[in-house]
């Protein structure tokens, strides 16, 4: 009997061992590995077309043939431009040379195919993030760039002071965009009549216009202040008030290669950090000797070790804000009060502005 109770009490005890060894917690799996300079816990990211455009040297960047203010080339052959400042600023990011781009106009037909096909690694053209082109042409709009809407040029001879006043009149819109949709939409919610008068182009758009081919001229307001700084006396047009539609614009990219789309999506993010955290190109150096603020410091890449996440040098955002500038010098110098579009900064005001607009970018950390 004894011998019994000792053998039970063993086998008991063993059990007991069992149990206690297969509840035992397992050893988490190991973490990818991340780059020493990257902030910890997070996975670099490997983007394709950022490995292609350093083994090629260069940034192909699709913009407009010739729209001022946007994307143009000068006297000299060299390219202008908000448009082209953002292909600079990606560039400057992604090799550390804003001069390394090339500039490749597109048609606005041919815009969405250029990119599809590969021919462009970026295209930065006054284009409309929609629907339909976001979720249905294999795309990404990585940012809004700048926040605008469909209007109307018009003479002042004209006498117009609304485009409700506009119906039996004859409008000149681009083919193939939205701005041609918009309008039909506009004028047939209110029971109104209107003549389109299409044309292939901008440029044609605005001949037609000039040469009284049609009565107005309709497109997005920041067109349309672009075609009236170039028409032969721009003091005798007027941009009526109305604004009939929203239209964020931006640079596109191929789906397929989130961390590309976080590479540009981020260069946009970094003009704008910079203006909030009162960076120019001509300050951003002596900032980065004195600066003591985290945020500055990590946009800057003195600490947090953030570039890595996108493939990048720590430094990129400090390389964006140096050779290409803050959003606000940008705005300015090409399309706002250094220009001859002198736009206000309306809804592309900081969020945080005395007059507060819509752009804001995310926390950098």
């Amino acid at each position: 009997m004894i011998r019994r109770l000792a053998a039970t009490a063993l086998l008991g005890l063993s059990l007991a061992g069992c149990q206690r060894q297969e509840a035992a917690p397992q050893p988490e799996p190991p973490r990818p590995a991340v780059s020493a300079s990257a902030a910890p816990g997070y996975q670099a990211a490997e983007s394709p077309t950022l490995a292609a455009v350093r083994q090629r040297g260069w940034l192909a960047c699709g913009v407009h043939p010739g729209l001022p203010g946007f994307a143009f080339p000068d006297a000299r052959g060299v390219w202008r431009g908000f448009d082209v400042d953002v292909c600079r600023a990606v560039a400057a990011a992604a090799l550390g040379d804003a001069a390394k781009v090339r500039f490749i106009p597109i048609q606005a037909q041919d815009r969405f195919s250029a990119l599809q096909k590969g021919q462009v690694d970026l295209l930065a053209r006054n284009t409309s993030w929609t629907f339909a082109r976001d979720a249905g042409l294999g795309l990404d709009f990585a940012a809004v760039t700048y926040y605008d809407g469909q209007g109307f040029l018009a003479p002042r001879s004209l006498g117009v002071a609304s485009a409700e006043e506009l119906s039996g009149a004859r409008i000149c819109v681009q083919a193939g965009t939205a701005s041609e949709a918009n309008l039909a939409e506009w004028f047939n919610v209110r029971g109104l009549r209107f003549r389109p008068v299409v044309a292939a182009s901008e440029d044609e758009a605005r001949r037609l216009y000039e040469s009284e081919a049609c009565d107005v001229f309709s497109a997005d307001v920041s067109a349309l202040a672009a075609s009236r700084s170039v028409l032969s006396n721009p003091g005798a047009h007027v941009i009526l008030p109305n604004v009939i539609s929203k239209e964020p614009l931006g640079p596109v990219v191929r789906s397929g290669d989130p961390a590309w789309t976080d590479i540009v999506r981020w260069t946009v993010h970094a003009t704008v950090l910079a203006e909030e955290l009162g960076l120019t190109s001509r300050t951003v150096d002596a900032a980065r000797e004195t600066a003591t603020d985290p945020q500055t410091r990590r946009l800057l890449g003195l600490e947090g070790g953030l570039g890595p996440l996108l493939g990048l040098s720590d430094d990129w955002g400090y390389q964006v804000v140096r050779q290409v500038g803050a959003y606000h010098e940008i705005f300015r110098r090409d399309v706002g009060a250094d220009s001859a579009l002198n736009l206000d900064r309306g809804l592309n005001a900081l969020w945080n502005a005395p007059r507060p607009g819509l752009m804001y970018a995310p926390p950098l950390r």
